[in-house]
């Protein structure tokens, strides 16, 4: 899609590798910068609700059930 664009379509063909990787790092930076903030506060709310879902489950021990009996 942004290979297509009459500025890139100039480029030597050899060129086009090293600028889509740049393209691609561009992005991923801009994304990251755009969920950073919320990740943290997202990650320390979601353990903090596991920790306190886990406190409330009960706690069973098998004991072990056979059918054969010990002579």
């Amino acid at each position: 899609m942004i290979l297509r664009s009459p500025l890139l379509q100039q480029l030597p063909e050899s060129f086009l590798p090293e600028v889509s990787d740049f393209i691609d790092f561009v992005m991923h930076k801009h994304q990251n910068t755009i969920a950073e903030p919320k990740l943290p506060d997202d990650i320390a709310k979601a353990w903090a609700k596991w920790f306190k879902e886990v406190a409330r489950l009960e706690v069973r021990t098998n004991e072990p059930h056979s059918e054969f009996k010990l002579q």
